[in-house]
């Protein structure tokens, strides 16, 4: 399927997989509009927006004559519920509106989340599986993507697992968020490096996603300990039961037979090409 290259909106640009993704879609060809609020900057070749998705009368005016969104724009790691409600729910409402009344025929990509998945479940998390998650951060997630399955728009829905590589310290955070969260060393997760976001969102713009939830990820899923070493950390290892092994595995098979194939399959060649 062949792509008509053009003119892109995308949110959350300056945040940590919109910053490595925008430079990518612009190599590939495509014009690039970054919604950014005041004081943000993006890199030359880009043309900045300046606004954010409460600013109703920027949103119309950021939706007319692309052919595509790319919503990144999202708010997690924090303690505020309602700020997370807010802006990942209410502000994705308001993108969809705009586009629904200034763009109807747009392609809307949304990034979201494989937290969505339920923590007990008892197989790799499944795009058609049922999702009730618990944490506002997937909870608001899951009710926007809900929302743009109804717009008529023509969405696609990416379930994101853990993002790393570009130099981009999220590796290197995980101890921590390990420690703090509990984590057991032997849990295995599925993760996906900044260039395949780029790998994919290249099919994603070609349509064979479209209205489509699909889990983007590697070929290998490793164990927190496992990461936590590459990333040149230490953790405690241990000989207790694994409780949910399948929570923040997903299942990437429907992505392969839609045509996403990774191009850094695993963290270890990401590693080994120097590529963390």
């Amino acid at each position: 399927m062949s792509i008509q290259l053009g003119k892109i909106l995308i949110t959350g640009a300056t945040g940590l997989v919109g910053a490595r993704l925008v430079p990518r879609l612009q190599k590939m060809g495509w014009e690039c509009v970054a919604l950014v609020r005041k004081g943000k900057n993006v890199p030359s070749g880009i043309t900045m927006m300046e606004g954010d998705l409460f600013d109703t009368p920027t949103l119309a005016q950021a939706v007319k004559g692309v052919s595509a969104i790319i919503h990144l724009a999202a708010v997690f790691r924090t303690q505020d519920t309602d700020l997370i409600w807010k802006s990942n729910l209410e502000g994705t409402h308001n993108l969809i509106m705009a586009a629904k009344e200034h763009n109807p025929g747009v392609r809307f990509i949304f990034a979201s989340t494989n937290h969505v998945y339920n923590i007990n479940n008892s197989h790799p998390g499944c795009e058609e599986d049922v999702v009730e998650p618990q944490h506002p951060y997937p909870a608001s997630k899951v009710e926007a993507e809900k929302e743009l399955r109804v717009s008529e728009l023509n969405w696609s829905i990416l379930r994101f697992p853990f993002v790393y590589g570009d130099a981009d310290g999220h590796l290197e955070s995980l101890q921590g968020h390990a420690i703090a969260g509990k984590m057991h060393p032997a849990m295995k997760i599925s993760t996906i490096h900044h260039l395949d976001i780029a790998t994919a969102m290249n099919v994603v713009l070609a349509g064979a996603m479209d209205r489509r939830i699909v889990n983007i990820t590697d070929e290998a899923t490793l164990s927190v300990y496992e990461l936590i070493q590459i990333a040149g950390g230490k953790m405690e290892p241990s000989a207790e039961p694994l409780q949910n092994p399948w929570h923040l595995h997903a299942d990437g098979s429907l992505a392969r037979s839609l045509g996403f194939q990774p191009m850094i399959r695993t963290v270890y060649q990401a590693a080994q090409e120097n590529l963390l």
